[in-house]
């Protein structure tokens, strides 16, 4: 029997694809990135909402002098919140679907995970309540509003757990994918300009929404005063 004469290069990778073979460079840009680019959404979204959520918490402790403003932070808040839920909803899916790279990436701490859905159904139910109170007016201030401020009890302290479980993985998150793991530059691309519109589109969003939102503060602020 003749001898094969092919020789073995490995497995194929993206990189070692003819060009022809990669998504378009743009698509490459938008959403290219893998498990780390999902990390670095997160953690940077996490970074955002850890400075509104502080300047919110200024506006709670001087609710009487800052309640127009503490309405329209948690309106401008929404669209960066889903956005989190989002990514870390993504990453929930792919790793309990046994996507191979989310698997190798391995899950959050047991801790983490236990309390991830009080967090994910208190953020739920201390923004639609917030919302619901916004467009009700000062009539819906008996039940309604104890929801809201029972919900943001639950939500901050399991928040807080969840913000003090993830800050150790901050610094590296933020890296580059390159700074992180080099060896798997695979040519297509990072996806940080997909990261960045996202992360800003949320952000603008938000301040659209909290913008039309204004004339709702006015009944609020009339009973108030």
């Amino acid at each position: 029997m003749a001898a094969d004469d092919r020789t073995f290069t490995g497995p194929e990778t993206p990189a070692s694809r003819p060009a022809s073979a990669l998504p378009p460079a743009w698509r490459r840009r938008l959403t290219a990135g893998g498990t780390t680019g999902n990390e670095q959404l997160t953690a940077a979204t996490g970074a955002v909402l850890l400075v509104l959520l502080a300047a919110l918490g200024v506006t709670i402790l001087r609710i009487r002098p800052l309640l127009s403003e503490h309405m329209f932070l948690g309106i401008l808040l929404i669209p960066p919140v889903a956005l989190k839920m989002a990514s870390t909803g993504y990453r929930f899916v792919r790793y309990y679907t046994s996507n191979p790279r989310y698997r190798r990436k391995g899950a959050p701490p047991a801790t983490l995970r236990l309390i991830a859905p009080i967090v994910m159904a208190s953020t739920v139910v201390v923004f639609a309540s917030g919302v619901a109170l916004l467009l009700v007016g000062p009539a819906s201030r008996g039940q309604l509003l104890l929801i809201h401020r029972a919900s943001f009890i639950v939500w901050i302290a399991v928040t807080a757990i969840h913000v003090l479980g993830h800050l150790p993985d901050l610094p590296r998150a933020m890296k580059t994918r390159h700074e992180i793991q080099p060896e798997l530059d695979d040519g297509y691309g990072d996806g940080h300009a997909g990261r960045v519109l996202s992360l800003s589109g949320a952000l603008v969003t938000g301040v659209v929404l909290a913008i039309l939102y204004i004339p709702q503060f006015t009944p609020w602020l009339n009973a108030h005063h």
